[in-house]
């Protein structure tokens, strides 16, 4: 299961996107999208998932 950006909560920060540890997540038009081809969760590479944690609006990025 891959995650993805609540568009709606989402600031555009792009916090995200430099945290995403398999390159799963680049903006596209005025949001930030989660490729769920490429998105691993962050599974083997860290305990929690990367985009969640660094993001400054809570349940902004969540399991798809």
């Amino acid at each position: 299961m891959a995650f993805k950006i609540i568009a709606s909560q989402c600031t555009q920060c792009g916090a995200c996107e430099f945290e995403c540890p398999s390159g799963a997540i680049k903006f596209k038009g005025e949001i930030y999208v989660i490729d769920p081809k490429k998105c691993t969760e962050c599974e083997g590479t860290f305990e929690t998932q990367q985009c969640a944690s660094v993001c400054p609006v809570s349940k902004t990025c969540v399991p798809a």
